[in-house]
């Protein structure tokens, strides 16, 4: 049965893609420079931190830059919301969502970020108000109603096809040959795997996208205290726990940043902590011998309401791109 649906999802997203190939369904242009950044898997693909490093490159070339984001897991996904108006957040985390309001508190000074489901929409109310020379679509791959200048699409290297099913089987938001519409590729998380398993993977897809440019990213990660000073890790046995899409690659980081891992707790991604969740998470780190709590940048927007008797810090995850300097002449626009 479920055989039956992924094939039918599949054959549903390849019945839409057409309709947008051949002009029966309109897209419409955001009247400034778009460049966006999306998967073909559900789960985390390392797509947030690029989105931030996209924008942090944009800002310092001198443009406006606003992040449009549907924001997943936030309280009312049908209002739009102004998540920063780059001086300060300007939203609650609830009404924000959780990427929106990490990538909002990362890129003050440099970027705006919206919350809509109508990126249309709200990229002519963004420009109209702000002047915004750029637009970053964030999981635009599949919102095709925004025309785009530039489709970057993430492959994260630890699960690139999601076991090669289709949605609800497997992780597949639509088939792999569909990469072919993208202009450049990102093989994230380059670092977890072996450099054999990144050359067969650069294979696939230049044989799926020729076109496509190819680049590598890997993590850099910092540990933080809850004020975003750096904290002090080496000696210290942390509890790791996180609600994001793909857990087990934050844990595989977090081993080969040398940090010691006493026990984890998973949630299911977007998960709304309780004082209830923290009261069992610190049970379980005090069973397990941790002395810290760590948890994601992404999680941690949404503690800081909640209580903790223990010390929790922060993994801040960065990307680093092979050949940034080619990486960074793509996404400028000619003038």
């Amino acid at each position: 049965m479920l055989s039956f649906l992924g094939k039918l999802y599949g054959g549903v997203m390849n019945a839409r893609n057409r309709l947008y190939d051949n002009g029966v369904l309109e897209t419409f242009d955001l009247g400034a420079h778009t460049i966006s950044v999306g998967n073909i898997t559900t789960g985390g693909t390392g797509k947030t931190p690029l989105v931030a490093y996209i924008a942090e490159l944009l800002a310092e070339r001198g443009e406006m830059v606003c992040i449009l984001t549907r924001g997943y897991g936030r309280r009312d996904p049908t209002r739009r919301v102004l998540v920063s108006n780059m001086k300060e957040i300007v939203a609650e985390q609830d009404e924000a969502g959780d990427e929106p309001y990490e990538l909002a508190a990362k890129l003050l000074g440099r970027a705006l970020v919206i919350a809509d489901a109508d990126r249309v929409s709200a990229a002519e109310w963004a420009k109209r108000k702000f002047g915004v020379t750029v637009f970053v679509l964030d999981d635009g791959f599949q919102h095709r109603r925004a025309k785009r200048d530039i489709d970057i699409v993430c492959i994260d290297a630890t699960n690139p096809f999601g076991c090669g099913r289709m949605l609800p089987d497997g992780r597949l938001r639509e088939p792999p040959a569909n990469l072919n519409r993208a202009d450049v590729i990102v093989i994230t998380r380059s670092d977890l795997v072996a450099e054999d398993v990144i050359e067969d993977l650069r294979s696939q897809i230049s044989t799926i996208a020729p076109d496509a440019q190819l680049f590598a990213a890997a993590n850099d990660v910092k540990i933080l205290e809850k004020d975003g000073c750096e904290a002090k890790i080496a000696g210290r046995r942390a509890f790791a726990f996180c609600g994001i899409g793909n857990p087990q690659a934050f844990f595989d980081q977090l081993g080969r940043q040398q940090v010691i891992i006493a026990g984890t707790r998973t949630f299911k991604d977007h998960h709304r902590y309780t004082p209830a969740d923290m009261l069992s998470i610190q049970d379980e780190a005090r069973e397990a011998g941790a002395d810290v709590l760590l948890t994601t940048a992404k999680d941690a927007v949404k503690l800081t309401e909640l209580n903790f008797e223990m010390p929790y810090l922060v993994a801040a995850i960065e990307t680093k791109i092979d050949n940034a300097e080619a990486f960074g002449s793509l996404l400028v626009a000619e003038k």
